[in-house]
């Protein structure tokens, strides 16, 4: 109840009290700052002015070169377990340009998962290549089973 009395009566009470009109005063008619509200002179307002666009400039540049290196470490992840690319994430790599890194730890991280792979590989590769005839391989062992089975039959009595 209280706070729909105060919403109610709110200005009115302030007009009445005189608070609340310093405010819009100091701030200029419209509500914007001005070298007054700041304590400033004009020309300290002016490079205050400056600096905080610059700086909202570089804000703006660092966040999107941020999100390029994401969308870029989206990106090789993708290529290495073979997943679809995404539009978005190559668009905003190409918007960033040539101003993409990996951050380096994630760089290490992928360097070895890539080390890691490729020892898998290679063995499997190895596997793979080998030009091996198996045919040969289990007649060998086939002669080796019986040959061994001769000599056990000729040692031992009971079989």
């Amino acid at each position: 109840m209280a706070f729909l009395m105060q919403q109610v009566m709110g200005d009115k009470l302030k007009n009445m009290m005189g608070g609340g009109g310093e405010d819009s005063e100091a701030s200029g008619g419209d509500g914007k700052e001005t070298a007054e509200s700041k304590g400033m002179s004009r020309e300290e307002f002016e490079e205050y002015q400056r600096q905080l666009v610059e700086e909202k400039i570089q804000r703006d540049k660092d966040f999107v070169t941020k999100k390029a290196e994401r969308a870029n470490l989206r990106g090789l992840l993708r290529d290495k377990y073979r997943l679809p690319q995404s539009a978005q994430d190559d668009a905003m790599v190409q918007m960033a340009g040539d101003d993409i890194d990996i951050p380096e730890e994630l760089a290490k991280m992928v360097d070895e998962d890539e080390e890691q792979e490729e020892i898998n590989d290679s063995f499997m590769g190895k596997l793979q290549n080998m030009d091996v005839d198996f045919d040969a391989i289990k007649t060998k062992a086939q002669t080796t089973m019986t040959e061994v089975k001769q000599a056990a039959e000729e040692k031992c009595v009971l079989m």
